[in-house]
């Protein structure tokens, strides 16, 4: 895997001999799998070895799956471990809710032996594996500029809503993490009010993430079933309840044509543009939109480009630049993975 020449990060680790031909261990933690990649540096790119799936659920801590993971592919003095997590950072600690598990980087470097081990928020990790991506990884919705050309926004719904960004300095992106996908949701229209409300009884505090996630897009089902009495077929409440939730509801839209599905995917997506056009603003980000996370990735073919852009660029005063930025959907689900194996390899000098 090598540079992306459209995606200029700063990595000032790339020029230093003394990070090629080095073995990392990266991870991407989950709520649902935690995968980790055993890969070796080398001419300003990662070669990965292996690649292994686990459940997250069935271990009782990180350390676990870690060790697992070096006996089952017999793996030995492996030099740096990379970990992406779905939380905030702080001090080289994190302590995801979705996980339940402390995790510390001094323990595991004490524990393992690695000479160096780094952690990021996963979707900061996801902004560093960006710049491994292949061009036909990214589908535009909407053409206009260079990526690089100024502050780069990235918003990714799955198990929750991960968002981050770029800080163009003049000549890198710089990669940084936020916890924008907690801040409050504010409805606009009468309906959105009545959403609110719903909301608003069962969580109290209504964040994005509680709108744009998986659990966001059955909040949004079961408000339109429960509150607004849109119709259920027998059969799809047997479906949603066994099934993968996002899958059967896309399934029932696109080949069944159920309506409730339909709304709720159409207000999913006009939710998801104006959570962009936030982000977008308050990140100034005139170098473009990254759409990544499971959500997007799976209703591809549902999403009408044009209605997404229109709603996208509404703004008070702010059209003008918003009608320029433009957007991309990443096709790709291992950014995670290969970010923090490529921030372990060549963040550092």
């Amino acid at each position: 895997m090598i540079l992306n020449p459209k995606f200029p990060l700063y990595l000032p680790g790339v020029e230093n001999s003394n990070n090629d031909s080095v073995s990392i261990i990266g991870a991407s933690l989950r709520e649902d799998i935690t995968i980790l990649g055993y890969f070796v540096s080398g001419n300003g790119g990662l070669e990965i070895k292996v690649e292994n799936t686990y459940a997250t659920k069935e271990y009782a801590s990180f350390s676990d799956i870690l060790k697992k993971f070096i006996q089952d592919n017999q793996l030995e003095n492996v030099k740096r471990l990379g970990m992406a997590v779905p939380g905030p950072v702080l001090d080289g600690k994190s302590s995801p809710a979705r996980l339940g598990w402390h995790l510390d980087i001094a323990e595991y470097t004490r524990d393992f032996g690695f000479e160096k081990v780094e952690m990021l928020n996963d979707l900061e990790a996801s902004a560093y594996g960006m710049a491994l991506l292949e061009d036909n990884h990214l589908e535009a919705i909407y053409t206009s500029g260079h990526l690089e050309k100024g502050n780069v926004a990235v918003l990714a719904p799955g198990n929750g809503l991960g968002e981050a960004g770029y800080f163009f300095d003049g000549k890198y992106l710089r990669p940084f993490a936020t916890e924008g996908g907690h801040s409050e949701f504010s409805p606009r229209t009468n309906v959105e009010v009545e959403f609110y409300q719903f909301l608003n009884n069962i969580y109290g505090i209504v964040s994005w993430e509680n709108v744009l996630s998986k659990s966001g897009l059955f909040n949004i089902y079961r408000f339109l079933r429960d509150v607004k009495r849109h119709p259920e077929p027998e059969w799809l409440g047997e479906r949603l309840a066994k099934g993968n939730f996002v899958e059967e509801l896309y399934k029932a839209a696109v080949e069944e044509n159920v309506l409730i599905c339909k709304i709720a995917l159409d207000t999913f997506l006009e939710f998801l543009a104006r959570e962009a056009n936030n982000l977008t603003l308050k990140l100034k980000a005139t170098g473009g939109l990254l759409i990544a996370g499971d959500i997007p990735q799976m209703i591809a073919e549902y999403i009408d480009k044009a209605k997404f852009y229109e709603k996208f660029k509404i703004s008070d005063k702010m059209e003008e630049m918003l009608k320029n930025i433009p957007i991309y959907l990443v096709k790709q689900n291992h950014t995670a993975l290969n970010g923090i194996a490529l921030y372990t390899a060549y963040y550092q000098v």
